[in-house]
């Protein structure tokens, strides 16, 4: 083939791929489905990250700080119980894969709902149990999940979870996250002792 004809040949199917590069970039945009987000504050965020992760549908999972009063916390400040921030896990969701509603419920089987300041072995409003919600819709099927709750729960006590609007979240730092699998033998160690697998059967039974 002629060096002119291979140039031009060339040229041609540079142009089309440009043409097509943004067709193909939005097909598979959509091929993943909508993205949302929630955020649930269960007391210790090392311990709210797995029971999310394993979802299908679930695209992430991030432990951080929300409901706060201080930009930018650290964790040595929110641990003191100082900031007004709650230990919290967001997660990034594709809602084609996933609904809230079971979002909602994984939060549930993992939290003691009657205990409002504090989870299991950790004490103070930094790792109180709360929904933060980001939208209407958001607040309703969680007021209607810990109403349904309510109605059928299989303990005794009051729920005390409250549902708050979501405010900025900031990540944790990173050795928090995925504290679970990257520290899994001190990780075990803390959720034992810690009781709160304990306290979940208590609750909810062997089947939580």
């Amino acid at each position: 083939m002629p060096r002119v004809r291979v140039r031009i040949v060339s040229a041609l199917a540079a142009c089309l791929c440009a043409w097509l590069a943004p067709a193909v970039a939005v097909a598979a945009e959509e091929a993943v489905g909508e993205r949302a987000v929630a955020t649930f504050a269960g007391g210790c965020f090392w311990c709210m990250e797995g029971p999310f992760d394993v979802l299908e549908g679930v695209v992430s999972t991030t432990s951080g700080y929300i409901g706060g009063s201080v930009e930018n916390p650290t964790y040595d400040q929110v641990s003191r119980g100082k900031t007004g921030h709650a230990e919290a896990v967001q997660v990034v969701y594709d809602a084609e894969r996933v609904s809230y509603e079971r979002l909602l419920d994984v939060f549930w089987h993992n939290v003691d709902p009657t205990t409002a300041d504090g989870q299991f072995c950790d004490h103070g409003n930094q790792y109180r149990p709360a929904i933060f919600v980001h939208d209407a819709a958001q607040r309703a099927a969680a007021e209607a999940s810990r109403a349904a709750l309510e109605r059928n729960k299989p303990f005794s006590g009051d729920i005390v979870v409250t549902i708050e609007d979501a405010a900025t979240f900031y990540p944790a730092e990173d050795y928090h996250q995925d504290f679970y699998v990257k520290n899994a033998f001190r990780y075990r160690f803390y959720r034992y002792n810690c009781g709160r697998d304990q306290r979940l059967e208590e609750l909810w039974g062997t089947a939580h």
